[in-house]
This record gives structure tokens, C-alpha cells and sequence, in this order.
């Protein structure tokens, strides 16, 4: 289990906070959890030094699963591992990102004993700053709520024959921006992915350092995969694609995850969200639509800070003008002179059209850019068992 295989934190899930029922003992083990970990989390860094010293003494072999420089991806893990444990009460959301996420880790190798050290390095970290806060109740929580998690993996893992990744060339790099990049990628066998799905992948640049990037087109017969790639501020992997990659470069695909999709006979319409580069789910999901004359309808948020985020909206507005269930609405959080587009973040714009309750609600972007979007849209009326996201971080 590598650091950058479990992504920083999911975006928070606004749902009704869990009310414990004193008989419910998952509840008691959340509520222990939750109020051990509330006692460590300012000491956050020293607690992930202390997890990866003891992770990498008990089981020596997984630091070969880990990148050299390990500045980047010390908390990550650690973050991600805590807040997966803490969603234990709510298994429809958990247990399926656990068994696509089980299925993936399969490329590094993973077995039962690495979940074992992990499980061991998790709790002697938190043991380690919680002080008096740590009893044989909270340890036992702990435990069962890891538990819980490595159990979903591990049978998700074993369970699954597909290939635990796929060799990729690079065909093409073209850089719109100076931050900006299209890279398509043709593995050397199908990628079974339905349109909306992520990818993990691993460039000769950046070796043992994974990152999730969305294709930006759907299934094609000739297997070409298209990337919308930004570089942002100290990702390291995201500066390497955009101002390195090589046609030739030989990358490493990992196995399609994610819950956005479009249910084309589910009956009802749909609300699209998008934000910068998190509109390649939505790309890939209108471009397998457009195969079809009749299909829902269509609102399509595509949003950016300046106009230049807006990057994919002419190709957007040429696939609207030949489809007519499919509506193209671009947002500019500034630039107000700017016609032709509505003004203000994606969650003032998509809530000012309304609730949108018979609609099913897809929402990429940045972590903040979906909190707050999907935050703004429960408070507006949607249903949240409507609304779709994934959780992976930006680089």
C-alpha cells in the first residue's frame, strides 16, 4: 500500500452528521476514532514520520514501493488511511472506492502481510502522540476499523483477473499553455474503461510516484487515450507530463476506477460540473453519448477562474451545435466584462439555475471546487444520493 496510491483526502461528504446509538457498536468505534485522532492532529507530520519509520523497520521490502524522495509523499498515506477509517459508518460510499482502490494496488505488488505493517505502522503512530487519549478501547477501534478496510481490498484484490496494469507509449504531447497539456497514450492491449472512469499512471520521469488522470475521450477502437494534463504548484509529476513527456515515453496504466457515469435509461437528465481539467470525465462521457441520436438532456458546467481556463469550450460548443440534448454553460469566476459566458464560481452559477431535483448531479474539479459546489447544492434543494463525484487529488 503506497503512499501514492490512496490520494490525499476525500473531499468532504456533506451528509447528516452519524448520531451514535449507544447499542451500535460500529457507531461506539467511529466515535473512538474519530475523538483519538482529533487529539493527534496538529502533530500530523511527526505522526506520518513515526508511521513510515515503523512501516519501513517491520517490513523492509516496501520501501522499494515508495519513491526515493520522499518529501512529497510523506502525509499522503497517512491522511488518506485516517480518513478512510473514519467513513466506516457509511459503507455505500466506502466500500466500493475500497474495492476499486483494492484492485489497483495490485500493480505494486501488494500482499497480505504489506496490509498487515501497514495496519501496525497506522495505529503506533497514533499511539505515539495520542498521549492519555490512547486506552485498550480506542486501540481496539482502530484496529477493527482497519480492519474493516484491508479486508474490502484484499477481496477485491484476489478477486480480480484483469491485468494489474497496462503497458502505454506516449504518441503525442501538445502543450496548449504553458501549464497546459493534451497527451494521448496508446497501451499496448484495450483498456476496458466505461467513459467518466480515472486511470493511475506512472511516467519514466517520475518513477514510483503515480498520479490519476481522467481520459478525455471514450473507448476508441484504435485504444488511443486522450489526457488533459495541468501542471500545478509543486506537483511534481504533473510538471514532468506537461513540460517533459516524449512521444516513445513508456508509461504505466493502472486498472479504471470511479463511480461518474451517465445511466442512459435511468430517465433522467442530467447536470454536469466541471472544473479546469476536471472536465475530461464529462468530455469522455459526451463523446460516447454523442453515438446516440436520443440521449437525457444535457447541462454542461464547464468553469474557470480567467478565460484561459476555459481551455475545451469551442470543442464543447461544436459538439453542442450538432447535438441538441446537450447544453454548454462556461463560468468565469472573473473578467466580468467578458460576454457570452455567466459570471461567478461554478457553485453560485449551477444553484442560481435552481435545485435541480430530478437530475442526476455529476461533479469534477479540484477538492475545494467539489466541496463547495456540492455543499452549495444540498443547502439549494439537491438530493445528495443524486450527486456523483470521485476522490482524487489534483497531482
Amino acid at each position: 500500500m503506497t503512499a501514492n496510491a490512496l490520494v490525499s483526502p476525500l473531499p468532504h461528504h456533506p451528509r447528516h452528521e452519524h448520531v451514535e446509538d449507544p447499542t451500535d457498536p460500529v457507531g461506539a468505534m467511529v466515535r473512538l476514532v474519530r475523538e483519538s485522532f482529533a487529539v493527534v492532529e496538529h502533530h500530523s507530520e511527526r505522526v506520518a514520520e513515526h508511521f513510515y519509520a515503523t512501516l519501513f523497520a517491520i517490513a523492509p521490502a516496501t520501501r522499494e514501493m515508495f519513491p526515493v524522495n520522499m518529501q512529497v509523499q510523506r502525509s499522503r498515506l497517512l491522511r488518506a488511511l485516517v480518513h478512510v477509517v473514519q467513513m466506516v459508518d457509511r459503507p455505500d460510499d466506502l466500500l466500493p472506492f475500497l474495492r476499486q482502490l483494492g484492485r489497483d494496488h495490485r500493480k505494486f505488488g501488494v500482499v497480505a502481510s504489506h496490509y498487515e505493517a501497514v495496519g501496525m505502522a497506522l495505529l503506533a503512530g497514533v499511539k505515539q502522540y495520542a498521549g492519555n487519549a490512547w486506552t485498550d478501547d480506542v486501540e481496539r477501534a482502530w484496529a477493527e476499523a482497519y480492519t474493516i478496510m484491508a479486508r474490502a481490498m484484499l477481496e477485491a484484490a484476489s478477486a480480480d483477473d484483469s491485468p494489474a496494469w497496462w503497458p502505454a507509449t506516449v504518441v503525442e504531447r501538445h502543450r496548449i499553455e504553458r501549464d497546459l497539456a493534451i497527451v494521448r497514450v496508446r497501451p499496448d492491449y484495450p483498456l476496458p474503461y466505461h467513459p467518466g472512469q480515472y486511470v493511475s499512471v506512472e511516467t519514466p520521469q517520475r518513477p514510483r510516484l503515480w498520479r490519476y488522470l481522467t481520459p478525455a475521450t471514450a473507448p476508441r477502437e484504435d485504444g488511443l487515450l486522450e489526457f488533459h494534463v495541468r501542471s500545478v504548484e509543486g506537483g511534481w509529476v504533473s510538471r514532468a507530463i506537461v513540460g517533459h513527456s516524449e512521444p516513445g515515453d513508456q508509461w504505466r496504466i493502472g486498472p479504471p476506477m470511479g463511480r461518474i457515469r451517465v445511466d442512459r435509461d435511468a430517465g433522467r437528465d442530467v447536470v454536469m460540473v466541471a472544473g479546469g481539467t476536471g472536465i475530461a470525465p464529462m468530455r469522455a462521457i459526451v463523446d460516447h453519448l454523442a453515438k446516440w441520436g436520443e440521449n437525457p438532456r444535457v447541462h454542461l458546467f464547464f468553469g474557470g477562474r480567467v478565460r484561459q481556463d476555459l481551455y475545451d469550450l469551442e470543442n464543447l460548443r461544436m459538439l453542442a451545435a450538432t447535438n441538441p440534448w446537450l447544453k454548454v454553460v462556461p463560468v468565469l469566476e472573473s473578467e466580468p466584462g467578458l460576454a457570452g459566458v455567466e459570471h461567478g464560481t461554478l457553485a453560485d452559477v449551477v444553484t442560481r439555475y435552481g435545485a435541480w431535483e430530478d437530475h442526476d448531479v455529476l461533479v469534477s474539479g479540484s477538492p475545494a471546487m467539489v466541496r463547495s459546489t456540492v455543499s452549495r447544492m444540498l443547502v439549494a434543494g439537491t438530493s445528495l444520493d443524486r450527486i456523483t463525484y470521485d476522490p482524487f487529488t489534483v497531482d
